[in-house]
This record gives C-alpha cells, sequence and structure tokens, in this order.
C-alpha cells in the first residue's frame, strides 16, 4: 500500500497520481490514458514485444525475485495477433515489481517512474516530454535534496535495452575480436548521437577537449528535448537490432524518427525561441 496520501501531476489537463513504492515514484497509467482512450490502451501497449522486453530489462536490473523462465515464455508469444495480457496476469506470471495493480480508491496501474515514461512515449513524444517537465516539477516541490538529474534519468533503461540487443544479437557475430565487440557498443551509440546531434560523441569530444577531459560528454549538455528523442531512439533501435534491420537502414529511420519527434516536441509553445523558451520552462516550474 501506498505510504503517504498520493500526490499528482497535471498533463493535458489530466490529473495523474503518483505514489511511493517499494521501488520508488509509481505514476498511474490509468490516469495517463482516462481521457484519451482508457484502459483498452493499457492492454494494446502491452501486447506489444518491445513493450515486454523493455519490461523485462527493467525487471532484470532491478527485481532479484524476477522469474526470468516465465518471462521466456511470453517473450516468446508477445506480439502475435493471440498474445493477451494484463497488468495484473503480468505482476502475477513473473513476479515484476515495475508494475502495480491496484484496487480501491487509488486503483488503477501503477507504474515505476522508467516505465511510465516508456508507455508516454507510445502515447506520444509531446507527452512524454510533458510529464517529464512535470514531474521534474514535482520532485523540486517535494524533496529536500532537489537534485533529479532528467539526463541520468533519461539515459538509463532504454541505453541497457540497446546494449542488450547489440550483445545479444550482433557480437555473436564477432566472437573473435573483443575490440570489434567493443567498438559495437560505442557504434550502436553513435548511430542515436548522429540522428539526434548530427556529430559522433568522438567528435564532441575533440570539439570539446576540456569538458572532455574531466569526464563529460556530449549528452551532459543535450536537452530535454533532445534527451527524450534519444531515449525514444535507444528503444526504437534495439527493435530494428531484433527484427534483423541492417545498419543503414536502421540509420535512415532513426533519423527521420528523430526529425519528427524533435519538430513536434518544438511545436509546444514557446521551444523554440529562447526568451519563451526560458518563460515556459519556468511556468512549469513555479
Amino acid at each position: 500500500m501506498p505510504k503517504k496520501h498520493p500526490k499528482h501531476l497535471i498533463v493535458f489537463d489530466s490529473k495523474i497520481n503518483i505514489v511511493p513504492f517499494e521501488y520508488g515514484d509509481y505514476i498511474c497509467l490509468t490516469d495517463m490514458v482516462r481521457n484519451i482512450g482508457g484502459s483498452a490502451l493499457i492492454e494494446s501497449w502491452l501486447r506489444k514485444k518491445n513493450t515486454i522486453e523493455y519490461l523485462g530489462v527493467w525487471e532484470k536490473l532491478n527485481n532479484p525475485l524476477f522469474n526470468s523462465v516465465e518471462f521466456d515464455g511470453i517473450k516468446s508469444q508477445a506480439g502475435s495477433n493471440r498474445f493477451v495480457i494484463s497488468a495484473k496476469q503480468w505482476v502475477e506470471l513473473t513476479g515484476a515489481k515495475g508494475i502495480s495493480a491496484r484496487a480501491g480508491r487509488y486503483g488503477g496501474t501503477y507504474a515505476h517512474t522508467d516505465i511510465a515514461f516508456e508507455f508516454a512515449t507510445w502515447i506520444s513524444p509531446e507527452f512524454k516530454f510533458l510529464i517529464i517537465k512535470e514531474f521534474q516539477k514535482f520532485k523540486i516541490q517535494s524533496e529536500k535534496n532537489a537534485h533529479w538529474d532528467y539526463h541520468r534519468f533519461l539515459s538509463k533503461v532504454n541505453y541497457r535495452l540497446q546494449t542488450s540487443a547489440v550483445k545479444n544479437i550482433l557480437i555473436p557475430f564477432y566472437k573473435e575480436s573483443l575490440d570489434k565487440r567493443n567498438y559495437l557498443y560505442a557504434e550502436e551509440a553513435d548511430i542515436v548521437n548522429l540522428a539526434v546531434f548530427g556529430i559522433t560523441a568522438l567528435e564532441w569530444r575533440r570539439t570539446n577537449s576540456k569538458l572532455a577531459k574531466k569526464g563529460e560528454n556530449i549528452r551532459d549538455y543535450a536537452n530535454i528535448e533532445q534527451l527524450t528523442v534519444l531515449a525514444n531512439l535507444e528503444s526504437i533501435n534495439s527493435m530494428l537490432i531484433s527484427n534483423g534491420i541492417d545498419k543503414e537502414q536502421r540509420f535512415a529511420i532513426m533519423t527521420s524518427e528523430a526529425v519528427r519527434q524533435l519538430e513536434a516536441l518544438g511545436s509546444i509553445p514557446g521551444l523554440n525561441e529562447p526568451e519563451k523558451r526560458l518563460d515556459f520552462d519556468k511556468k512549469l516550474l513555479n
């Protein structure tokens, strides 16, 4: 049960409850879709293979009691026309901790912020951007130590999902070379960097040598729109790798998607003009 009365976020005039559970803050997915299609959208999202893969990665990173054997069976069926699973079934079958199906006054399907923001991506890039900004505001207002780092948050799970795809699918082709294996991880990260920033990590380090010497990198200086799109592309890239799409095709797809998403986020009033952007941020954080 929640430890205290829920707080809430406001996105597109929807009140979205947020409660502290065992693994941190959990956001109500039911509230997120209450005015845009209802709980059927959650079920549709859970049916997707890349959703199940994402949930599995999160659980393996965070939940030592996760039932990996049961998960493998679910993953093998995910994505088929006959595959259906509810949040409650997912939790009961796998022992998952990232999602919680609750009854009662504050009932509904809740998910850890890592997972809730991934669900928001599926709804739309704009929705994800705004819910992250609202959550940032919530953390600053509710915690004495207001150092919630969206750079670190956005790069966490999706990057691991991408590296997992590299490890399990691409690396087996390069068994003879440890150097080549390490190169593959960097290469996949740079495909995403190029799609979003237009440069590789190495090019950034050469241009910003003083910052690089301090251990900083290109993603430390990205804005929240870029990081939101970056995280989305890492999830897309892992799915494309799993589907056997070659590097050139993946880069073309992700470049096109980066442009589309950045333009969509830029269409939010005030994000393209520095003075208006500053006002927009202040309004969100006040």
